[in-house]
Formats: structure tokens, sequence, C-alpha cells
């Protein structure tokens, strides 16, 4: 599949530089990559409310903070990444920070970062990264096909928070609720390898959580989920080896 890919960073020699990278990149995977480039964080953001085309951010994070081309009180990297998703629709755009300082971990939890660079970027680094996030791509495609007796609900995996069981109905968390006859382990195959089954009752999405809790998972949207005994340390490591 091709893929458009933003870089926003107001170092022009960095820009350059990752640019030069994704090139490397796409040229060894053989992937149809289409890249542009932006001085600021308003810039990138004024051109994705025309079109919400971009399949992969990867943004500066201390924009404004350095003197360039952002100036000082220009939206930084972080900001930029809240105002995309409240812009988009299932969070299917993969963002990437790219930082020279790690203060800024935390904050990318509630944008669902899908990793953090630091400067100077390695280029093993970021091709692993968008190999990921070219894997996530490709699995946002995905649906997941429901059956009712009006028809087919496709539902993209991307948009799927959770599976939990009611008796012998599944309700399905996305945008909206679904809920069918069906047993939760007809679900798992059909999931693949970024949903984490929870005991019994509970399939969760590794990519839409926040923080775990011996008790609790907490999702990117603040909901929190009751964690079944003796599943802490298999979701960590899931999370870990999956995401």
């Amino acid at each position: 599949m091709p893929y458009r890919i933003a870089i926003c960073d107001d170092s022009d020699v960095d820009a350059a530089y990752v640019r030069s990278l994704v090139g490397r990149w796409a040229e060894s995977r053989s992937a149809d990559v289409e890249t542009e480039t932006f001085p600021s964080a308003e810039r990138l953001l004024s051109r994705y409310e025309e079109r919400r085309d971009y399949d992969i951010l990867l943004l500066d994070i201390e924009m404004g903070k350095t003197g360039g081309a952002g100036g000082p009180g220009a939206m930084d990297g972080i900001e930029l990444a809240k105002a995309v998703r409240r812009e988009e629709n299932g969070g299917r755009t993969q963002i990437v920070f790219i930082t020279g300082y790690s203060d800024y971990i935390a904050e990318g939890y509630d944008v669902e970062a899908l990793h953090y660079l630091m400067k100077p970027v390695d280029a093993r680094k970021l091709f692993a990264v968008l190999d990921r996030a070219a894997q996530r791509l490709r699995q946002g495609e995905r649906c997941l096909n429901l059956q009712y007796a009006e028809g087919v609900v496709r539902i993209p995996l991307g948009t799927i928070r959770y599976l939990d069981v009611r008796q012998n109905y599944v309700t399905i968390h996305a945008e909206r609720a679904y809920t069918v006859k069906r047993s939760l382990s007809e679900f798992e195959d059909e999931l693949g390898p970024e949903f984490f089954r929870a005991g019994r009752g509970l399939i969760v999405s590794l990519r839409r959580i926040r923080r775990v809790t011996r008790t609790a998972v907490e999702l990117t949207d603040g909901e929190a989920l009751r964690l079944p005994r003796g599943a802490y340390e298999p979701l960590n490591r899931a999370i870990i080896e999956r995401t």
C-alpha cells in the first residue's frame, strides 16, 4: 500500500536528514512513499485540516523552543499531535515523536504515540519504527465482520477498544457498541496479535492501553477495565513484545 508521511521540524537540517532516512527506508522495503516536510506545527496542521490523508507523522517536539522557523510561543509537537487526534476518526494516523529530551514521554500516552526517537535519529531505529507503523496501517485496513439478520456490519480493527462477555453474548466496543451471540474465543484469531485475551471475559486492544495495574487496565479514553487475577504479567509482556 502507498504511504503518505509528513515530517515536521523547525530545523531544516534535521528535517532534511530525517527525510533522507525515510527515502532509504522506502527504497529498502520497495514501498511507495510520498513525503512532505513542514517547518512549523501550524503549517502542517493547516495542511492536515484541508486533507486528512497522512498515514505517518514524524514530529519534532521542541518546535518554537529552539529559535527555529516556528518562533517563540509556536505550537510544539505534542500540541500538534493532540490537534490531529481531535480532528481524525479512529486514531489511524501513526504518530512518532522526535526529540532531544526524554522528559516528554508520558505525554505521548494521551495521543497514542507509536514511539519516541531521540536525536540524532538512528537509521536502524527509525526503520524499525516505520516497519511497525506500516504493519499497524495494514492491520487498520482489516475489518471484523459481524453477521446480523439485516446484513453484515464491518468494524475496522483500528477502532476496536475491547470486547467483553455477558452470558452468551459478546459486545465489541468500538465507535459504538455491537453485541452478538458468539463466544469470545471465536474472535481471537480474527483480531490478531495487537489484541490480548485477559481471562475468560475480556479481549483488549494493546494499542488502546494507557496504563496497567495489578487489578485494572486503563484505556487511552480514560475508561478502566477490571483485570482478572494472573493477567498483569502476561499483559505487560504482550505490550512489550507486540507493540
